[in-house]
């Protein structure tokens, strides 16, 4: 019986491995295509925040490989997400049910897109009229206004990123509750203290700009709602799924 388990055990070790090498050749792949595709999403995105563009200076002689490099990692990781998405669902798939490899499944593109609207609304939106802000109060002040590079794109990651991850949410929820380990009355439950929490964190990331604020803090708190009634499906399922077990559960009586 030991034997059996260490032989197991190194089975799925070595199928980890695999999976985890296909994810590397593939991110090596994306980067290369990054590589190509770095330059002109620089371009664009040193463009985009305001309509007359954005002075950006290189302050050390690294910075422009440095950023290079970065868009290169970021195209790579975006474009490698779905796979090793994919990857670690087919490694867990086998302990599980096949209603629940159908629903784990599902998150595969739901995160992904998610993600991804997070990160664009991130940019176009929030960091977009920060940017807005900023060069609006430099001005007032007679202050003229040069980005080092390498400083410009940091802060953009910091912004944009977190309002990216803030987009699973429901994702999480939807995970979490099919493990039983939270449910809608819960989440109803704590609603107060999730509101206060996502203007506490509006109010840290967004200029202090009363639209800007606005636009940010509602598609969260929708983002919030929008969880718990899918955690009100899932939770669903899993009652009558309960319920027909402990049906089929139940002693036969005899007339």
């Amino acid at each position: 019986m030991k034997r059996k388990k260490k032989i197991a055990v190194f089975n799925h070790l070595v199928e980890l491995r695999k999976r985890i090498v296909w994810v590397i050749l593939v991110f090596v792949l994306m980067f290369m295509v990054g590589l190509y595709f770095a330059g002109p999403i620089i371009e664009y995105l040193k463009v985009k925040p305001m309509a007359d563009g954005v002075p950006v200076i290189s302050l050390h002689p690294s910075d422009a490989l440095r950023v290079y490099m970065q868009f290169a990692a970021l195209v790579g990781g975006l474009g490698t997400l779905p796979v090793a998405l994919y990857h670690m669902w087919k490694f867990v798939s086998k302990g599980l049910s096949e209603k629940e490899r159908r629903a784990a499944f599902f998150f595969i593109p739901a995160a992904f897109f998610l993600f991804v609207i997070g990160i664009l609304f991130g940019y176009y939106i929030i960091f977009s009229m920060m940017m807005q802000f900023l060069a609006d109060l430099s001005h007032n002040m007679g202050i003229t206004t040069k980005y080092g590079i390498g400083s410009y794109f940091d802060f953009m990651f910091q912004l944009v990123v977190p309002i990216g991850v803030l987009f699973e949410l429901p994702i999480v929820v939807m995970f979490l509750t099919r493990l039983r380990i939270i449910n809608p009355k819960f989440l109803s439950k704590m609603r107060r203290f999730a509101y206060f929490g996502i203007v506490v964190v509006t109010f840290i990331l967004t200029p202090p700009e009363l639209v800007t604020e606005i636009l940010t803090t509602i598609p969260l708190l929708l983002l919030y709602e929008l969880s718990i009634w899918l955690s009100k499906i899932i939770y669903r399922k899993q009652q009558m799924e309960d319920a027909m077990l402990d049906t089929e559960n139940e002693p036969m009586v005899s007339s």
